[in-house]
């Protein structure tokens, strides 16, 4: 952040190491050039700013830098590190490089940092004003403390860490006595001095706005205002003798320093000597006094801007306050006892002159109540934008003159410079930044005194809004009177019609309600008879409904019982030997079995006793080896087909078996689903038994609430 500035030339305030012209950095320790001589913090390296010292910043080529001796950062200190755009706070305590990388990870040591350091505590800050005036325009002195500190470590480097240095409590003091001085006396200027007498809680209000609207308007720039003390608020009497005795004190002494300071002079110069400082003395005062002058002028023509508009706005702030108490007030006596006395006085000639009609005493203080609110919205609303355009002025003013102290810091880093053309180059740039910011302030005030233009414009356009509302609502007035009038002239009349119209309207209502009763009653027996009817189909219809249910569910547990029974049936003669399940089969299934049971004995077989088999075979029904061992791979092959079958037929009958089973438990389900529903369910169970049925992929028929098929176990369609 400071490297934008290529301070160079100068002496390292650490080292005291000469460096180059161009070098932003100290060559010998890294520290950046221009950083202030602060002896604890750059050479003894313990951070701690000084007794009048907000903030103290400057930055290092490396991090690893600053590692000279021990870091010490106390309890009296907050400390950051401001790198990567990022700022890191530095806990309290003693470290070394190690053990400071080592707990703050995240920093790196080998590139360029800025330091801030800063108190713990806020620093106060004390301002004196002895100009302020009250309502009845009498001065009054006034002391305060603010006490400092900073908030937003980003929004503080973004604004006053433009360069290395320090924030002194002098720089605060002179950034903000416009504005403590304009809050003060746009409080104190709204009351009289016997109200601020009487009011206990003066001081807590006075702590309370100053430390508000300092807050807001600091907070941009990353400070904030932790307390507000008023040490004093008095009005002392004028003593113009006393203030002259002093006048002529400071002129006697002022020329007896002079005159020391000519004989001091003329010791230490011969004539010539003494004839060109003269001269160069002169010219240098005439530049100086010249650039005086013009900052005289523009501050005198600021500070009468000021007065007048705090005198503007005390004025508006009191008659708000009396038009508030004149609103609050009950009657004519409690406004004039709460101070209200004038304004009601101006109110009253005011209707006075329009020649308003004269009512009973509460219409007419209604009529000056309502006058009075009219009049205090039109105040207020000129105040808070008044108030707006004051807080804008007065932050672009604390902007401005936080540029112009940061030339003045640049120009005086500047004169350290030993490089003479360096020197010159530098001093001619702030010079020309001086100037600007100079426009610039011509701009403020050419700004200021438009807006007072357009200020005094919005005031006029006010009071013509007030005076229309006014007008108008003193015409609805009117025209309620005059209404009033007509309705008290017709009053008896309307009287008369009405109680007639009461009376047959009273009448033809109670006829009215005689026959709606009598077609209700009707409407209710017949509706009555009509639900009994509905409720006797709806529990035939149930209990047919319950009857259908348990006959399927009774063929279903039938059907299943079966099952079972056949299964158990063939997992009983699975268990048993070869040849219960050849006595117990029937003749078409022993005949296979036998045929099945041959052939795997034959399968056991070795070829040796394949080949003796068949030889005996053939020996005895006549029929040669190749023969006979043909017709053993025929019946093999027959054996092995037919095992296949029963295998496929076996998991077709598991299939069909499951198939049951889910058609159980499904129509289960759907019977208890059917019972709690009622007539809705059957009625819904009757459109999807009307539905045409699903089919799989296969042409298999699927459940209606399946979702794959029973017999082959492909995905059923949605």
């Amino acid at each position: 952040m400071f490297q934008m500035f290529g301070f160079g030339g100068i002496r390292c305030p650490r080292c005291e190491h000469s460096n180059s012209g161009a070098a932003a950095y100290c060559a010998q320790c890294g520290l950046t050039l221009g950083a202030p001589r602060n002896e604890p913090v750059l050479r003894d390296n313990r951070w701690i700013a000084g007794a009048d010292e907000l903030a103290v910043f400057f930055g290092v080529r490396e991090l690893s830098g600053l590692f000279v001796k021990t870091l010490r950062v106390p309890a009296t200190t907050r400390a950051y590190i401001l790198q990567a755009d990022k700022a890191t706070e530095v806990p309290q305590g003693e470290y070394e490089i190690e053990g400071f990388f080592t707990r703050l990870n995240h920093l790196l040591r080998d590139d360029h940092a800025e330091i801030l350091i800063t108190r713990s505590a806020a620093l106060p800050v004390v301002f004196a004003f002895d100009d302020l005036q009250s309502a009845e325009y009498l001065k009054l002195s006034a002391d305060f403390t603010v006490s400092v500190r900073i908030e937003q470590v980003a929004a503080f480097a973004r604004h006053f860490m433009t360069l290395p240095g320090t924030v002194t409590v002098e720089h605060l003091r002179e950034l903000l006595a416009p504005s403590v001085r304009q809050l003060a006396a746009e409080f104190v200027a709204g009351q009289s001095l016997r109200d601020m007498t009487g009011n206990p809680e003066l001081r807590l209000q006075l702590d309370e706005r100053l430390q508000g609207a300092l807050k807001l308007r600091l907070s941009h720039y990353g400070l904030a205002v932790a307390q507000v003390d008023t040490l004093s608020l008095r009005h002392d009497k004028f003593d113009a003798n006393r203030e002259r005795i002093g006048t002529l004190w400071l002129v006697a002494d002022e020329r007896r320093a002079l005159i020391e300071h000519a004989k001091q002079l003329d010791e230490l110069y011969d004539a010539a000597e003494w004839q060109r400082i003269g001269r160069e003395e002169r010219d240098s005062r005439l530049r100086y006094r010249r650039a005086e002058l013009r900052q005289d002028e523009a501050i005198e023509r600021a500070e009468l801007s000021l007065q007048n508009a705090e005198r503007v706005q005390a004025i508006r702030t009191r008659e708000i306050d009396l038009y508030g108490r004149i609103v609050e007030a009950k009657n004519r006596k409690q406004a004039i006892e709460r101070g209200a006395g004038d304004v009601l006085a101006e109110l009253e000639q005011a209707l006075a002159k329009k020649g308003a009609a004269r009512g009973d005493e509460s219409n007419d203080w209604a009529h000056l109540r309502e006058v009075a609110a009219i009049r205090m919205r039109t105040e207020l609303e000129i105040a808070q934008q008044e108030s707006l355009e004051a807080r804008q002025m007065a932050q672009q003013r604390f902007s401005h003159r936080l540029l112009q102290q940061q030339i003045e810091n640049k120009v005086a880093q500047a004169m350290l410079i030993e490089d003479e053309a360096r020197k010159r180059s530098e001093l001619e740039g702030l010079h020309a930044s001086q100037q600007a910011a100079t426009r610039r302030q011509s701009e403020l005030e050419a700004e200021a005194h438009k807006t007072g233009w357009q200020s005094i414009a919005l005031v006029n356009a006010a009071h013509k809004r007030e005076a229309e509302r006014v007008q108008e609502w003193e015409d609805q007035a009117a025209l309620e009177r005059q209404r009033e009038l007509l309705r008290g002239g017709a009053q008896a009349e309307s009287i008369a019609q009405y109680e007639k119209l009461l009376r047959t309207i009273e009448a033809d209502g109670m006829q009215s309600r005689q026959a709606q009763q009598l077609a209700l009653d009707g409407e209710q027996a017949r509706h009555a008879m009509k639900r009994q009817a509905h409720e006797a189909e709806w529990q035939q219809q149930l209990r047919r409904l319950e009857h259908e249910r348990e006959d399927k569910f009774a063929h279903l547990a039938h059907l299943a019982d079966m099952a079972r029974i056949d299964v158990a049936r063939v997992e009983t003669i699975g268990a048993m030997s070869d040849t219960a399940k050849v006595a117990l089969a029937p003749a078409p299934n022993a005949t296979a079995l036998a045929d099945y049971m041959k052939t795997q004995v034959h399968a056991a077989m070795s070829p040796q006793q394949l080949a003796a088999l068949s030889g005996v075979v053939a020996a005895s029904n006549g029929v040669t080896p190749q023969e006979a061992a043909r017709m053993a791979d025929e019946r093999h092959q027959s054996e092995a087909a037919r095992r296949d079958l029963e295998v496929d037929k076996d998991r077709r009958h598991q299939l069909d078996l499951l198939s049951l089973q889910n058609d159980v438990n499904k129509a289960a389900l759907a019977s208890q689903s059917q019972l709690g529903v009622g007539v809705g369910a059957a009625i819904a169970g009757a459109a999807a038994a009307a539905a045409a049925p699903r089919q799989c992929a296969n042409g298999h028929v699927g459940q209606a609430a399946g979702r794959f098929c029973a017999q082959c176990g492909a995905a059923l369609p949605p």
